[in-house]
């Protein structure tokens, strides 16, 4: 049985119930923190919840993963919550939950449309995605337009270079690098258009590399501390 397949409406009331919770929180005689922030104020702590979900993916921490998933919902209902209140344009979880579903709709014909074909492979899956998405945002004149300026250097990197093999271009080469910090980031752009090519995710790279290093420094220090004891 699919994971679709064993939910009901009832299945639902846990979602139901927080988003009860968070229009209490915000509500007169609720929290005051929680009254007091913001879309904006919310941010960090959005982007704070993505990174803790990749970690658990990352470490294989299934009962982390499923409390992080958790705290990044959060931020969903709390953002929606706060959109409610906008005084020109609100919206609400309702809403975004029929965007989101009416977007994974358009842009799967393979599966919705009515020439559904199932036996597409998941580049030409991609290709068709790519293509529908261009249409719907024909208001774009640069396939480099829709990258948010404030994803991390290495993922935006990785953004960037994808748009341009995706569209067949070519970087642009820069003037040769006249200082150390220009060099070490044009060393860092190779290794990104590296790992583009190769498939690879370079934050998801450098976060196991880094996740590493520290196990060996934790291991290291542990065993000085035993030394030292001794």
């Amino acid at each position: 049985m699919s994971p679709a397949a064993r939910h009901t409406p009832a299945d639902l009331e846990h979602l139901a119930d927080l988003i009860a919770v968070m229009d209490r929180l915000r509500s007169p005689g609720g929290c005051p923190w929680d009254a007091e922030q913001t879309a904006e104020s919310l941010v960090a702590y959005a982007v704070e919840e993505v990174y803790e979900v990749a970690e658990a993916v990352e470490t294989g921490d299934r009962a982390h993963l499923r409390e992080e998933l958790g705290d990044l919902l959060l931020q969903v209902v709390f953002q929606a919550r706060v959109a409610q209140e906008h005084p020109t344009e609100p919206f609400d979880l309702e809403d975004v939950a029929a965007g989101i579903a009416a977007k994974l709709r358009r842009r799967h014909p393979h599966v919705f449309g009515p020439d559904a074909d199932a036996g597409l492979d998941p580049e030409e899956v991609h290709r068709r995605w790519e293509q529908i998405k261009a249409a719907e945002k024909a208001e774009r004149t640069s396939v480099l337009d829709g990258i948010p300026v404030g994803l991390p250097a290495l993922a935006r990197a990785q953004k960037v270079l994808g748009r341009v093999q995706r569209a067949g271009l070519e970087p642009v080469a820069g003037d040769p690098p006249r200082s150390p910090e220009e060099e070490i980031g044009a060393a860092l752009l190779a290794l990104v258009a590296r790992a583009t090519h190769a498939g690879v995710d370079a934050e998801a790279a450098l976060r196991a590399a880094v996740r590493s290093s520290e196990t060996r420094l934790r291991a290291a220090e542990a065993g000085r501390t035993a030394t030292e004891q001794g």
